[in-house]
């Protein structure tokens, strides 16, 4: 199965940010990108692409300790950017710098639990929001800059998600993957039975 960990944001400051989209599909290019649906809407932590089956019960022990160690941290959506003229994304302010730390644990768990995570860049927290065709790049800068002033309201990031994401098969352009969390932990939570920890806090899962 192909997995990614990710934060979720919460349903509230969701609809905040979908609100503040919509006077952006009226700019131009907006109907050539394929935008995200709220519900889909998530902050990978780490991407670690097809997950063997074998490899799960390690993993989540491994991710389990990694939530026990971080605590829960206050972000808000805030601002937007743009991976080129590719991708259109929203940020996160507040507790990054936990944040990153978490992502650093998550990533040390999954190599030791025998799921090396894609990091070909360093982390940079950021919602997905659409995406261009890659024979047809948008000029992204003006969404960009349009949503640049959005700040949302604080929410607490208090649950990790394992998520599996199912490729579209339907050949329909334009569709999306779908996202199904397999499993969770709640950050702080109960310290899990089954050995003592790999490492210290926010170094290793």
């Amino acid at each position: 199965m192909r997995l990614f960990v990710a934060l979720l944001p919460a349903p509230a400051a969701a609809g905040e940010l979908a609100a503040a989209l919509r006077p952006l599909h009226r700019l131009p290019d907006a109907g050539a990108l394929r935008w995200t649906a709220p519900e889909s809407w998530h902050f990978t932590l780490a991407f670690l692409g097809e997950v063997p089956d074998h490899v799960r019960p390690d993993l989540d022990l491994r991710l389990e300790r990694a939530a026990h160690r971080h605590g829960p941290h206050d972000l808000r959506l805030a601002g937007a950017g743009r991976f080129g003229d590719h991708v259109l994304w929203a940020g996160a302010e507040g507790d990054t710098t936990a944040l990153g730390r978490l992502a650093d644990s998550v990533r040390a768990a999954a190599r030791r639990a025998g799921a090396p995570p894609d990091e070909e860049r360093g982390f940079r927290p950021h919602l997905t929001l659409a995406r261009a065709q890659r024979s047809r790049p948008v000029r992204l800068r003006p969404l960009a800059d349009a949503l640049a002033g959005f700040r949302g309201s604080p929410w607490s990031a208090d649950t990790l998600c394992l998520v599996g994401s199912v490729l579209p098969r339907s050949g329909v352009p334009g569709e999306q993957p779908r996202y199904d969390a397999v499993a969770s932990w709640p950050l702080g939570g109960e310290h899990p039975p089954g050995g003592p920890d790999d490492g210290p806090a926010g170094t290793a899962g």
